[in-house]
């Protein structure tokens, strides 16, 4: 007995299977994310070499250059583009579709072990990273006052606000963007320092070597252990000041002598504002399968109850949200497929000038979109603007199927026929062209997902 012949015969079968094929949906539709577009993440790989003090043809000459011919041989590369910065080299890999972008990494690794002798010897340790689509900022946070400074802002956002933020269910990380870190700057005269015989190299060496604070051991006996703490690190202007730097015999030479110590900041050359104040960015990263508006409600909702624990005179603010363009776009999206469902209701209604016969595709419609979500969900997609155009376009092809079905059972049914017996032959006739029209319909769009390009990717 073909498929056809059951749902006729059956229709009590039928009917429940439609029934749990759209509360499958609906389940489905509840859970699965919300995204402004698909989550294709390129195979990019970015790495990142920081060189302090370096200019930017010293990071060009000793550590970019260097690392792109060792990076010219990795298979599957498609494409190589770098940044040369002031202290930062940047590398950026471009690799084809189907390269494994795990073992890519793993071959990255391998090439900046082999070369490590060859880059210069004060450089931090290359940071190797996979771009994902998805480790941009979905929410921004701005925190500014007119009393607190930068770097007063900038620990409450270190100890408020990102552990509060971390604990928001499909939170990925916290990127906070302006913050300022404490720091003790020195201040050095070149002509004191020439007077006292006195290099930098001198106070650089000085400083690594007593401004730091080393195990010590411990100390016990048969009734106690005691453990020894060694407080080498220096914390204060002052003991900065007082810090021997030379030994001229029996004069030392203190850090006074040649300059002095100032608490700042860390970086003083760049500041972030908001409305003309200066400001710390707090930047909310989410989890790749997670859904932006669920995650932006929750941060908005702690956010709220982070409120009470700040001074009066420090003021939040949301400068961007992500939600807000796809939630207008998806309801774009949603308006649009609920009236073309109407038009198409009307335009049958028009042509048949029958209600029970428009009934059917009415019916048939909205149980096949709310069962497709099911189908998304096993695929491990999401609800975009291109699912849902996608949606848009299978209304035409369920609304065909169905018109063409009724039309040619309604055309026995006026012949003399039962209902049943119609039914049946009107499937039996029709039945194989049916389905071969909806799959030709399908194949038509198949080779697109054969592309090796972003494009091909979308249409997946």
């Amino acid at each position: 007995m073909r498929l056809w012949e059951i749902s006729i015969r059956r229709p009590v079968l039928v009917s429940m299977v439609s029934l749990a094929l759209v509360l499958w949906g609906t389940i489905c539709l509840i859970r699965l994310p919300v995204r402004e577009f698909p989550d294709v993440n390129p195979p990019i790989i970015t790495i990142t070499t920081v060189y302090p003090g370096a200019s930017a043809e010293v990071i060009e000459n000793q550590i970019t250059e260097p690392l792109e011919e060792s990076f010219n041989s990795i298979e599957g590369k498609n494409r190589i583009s770098s940044q040369s910065k002031e202290q930062v080299s940047i590398i950026t890999l471009e690799f084809n579709l189907s390269t494994n972008i795990n073992a890519a990494i793993q071959d990255v690794h391998d090439r900046i072990l082999r070369d490590r002798g060859n880059l210069p010897k004060n450089i931090e340790e290359p940071i190797v990273s996979k771009q994902d689509a998805d480790a941009q900022p979905v929410l921004w946070v701005a925190l500014y006052s007119g009393r607190y400074s930068p770097l007063e802002l900038s620990s409450f956002a270190e100890n408020i606000f990102k552990p509060h933020l971390q604990t928001v269910s499909g939170v990925s990380s916290i990127i906070l963007g302006g913050n300022k870190r404490f720091a003790i700057r020195l201040w050095l005269d070149p002509q004191r320092m020439s007077a006292k015989g006195v290099t930098v190299i001198d106070i650089e060496n000085t400083l690594k070597n007593q401004n730091v604070e080393l195990p010590s051991g411990h100390i016990q006996n048969l009734q106690r252990e005691f453990s020894i703490e060694t407080l080498g690190e220096l914390k204060t202007v002052q003991e900065y000041n007082d810090l021997v730097i030379k030994k001229n015999g029996l004069i030392s030479v203190h850090l006074s002598d040649v300059g002095h110590a100032v608490a700042g900041i860390e970086d003083e050359s760049s500041i972030a504002r908001y409305n003309s104040m200066p400001c710390v960015g707090i930047g909310i990263v989410k989890q790749s399968k997670a859904n932006t508006i669920q995650v932006i409600q929750g941060v908005k909702k702690e956010l709220k109850n982070i409120s009470p624990l700040l001074p009066a005179e420090v003021n939040v603010s949301v400068p961007y949200d992500e939600s807000i363009y796809i939630e207008q776009s998806i309801n774009e999206v949603w308006v649009t497929l609920a009236i073309s469902f109407v038009i198409v209701v009307l335009t049958i209604f028009i042509f048949l000038h029958n209600f029970r016969l428009t009934l059917i595709p009415a019916i048939s419609i909205p149980i096949c979109l709310i069962a497709t979500f099911g189908i998304l969900s096993l695929f491990g997609y999401s609800i975009n603007i291109v699912t849902m155009l996608g949606f848009i376009l299978t209304v035409g092809l369920v609304v065909d199927d169905s018109i063409i079905v009724v039309e040619n059972i309604y055309r026995h049914v006026q012949q003399g026929m039962k209902p049943l017996g119609a039914a049946l032959l009107g499937m039996k006739e029709i039945g194989f062209a049916v389905i071969s029209t909806s799959i030709v319909l399908v194949v038509v769009f198949l080779p697109m997902a054969f592309q090796t390009s972003v494009s091909g990717r979308l249409f997946i």
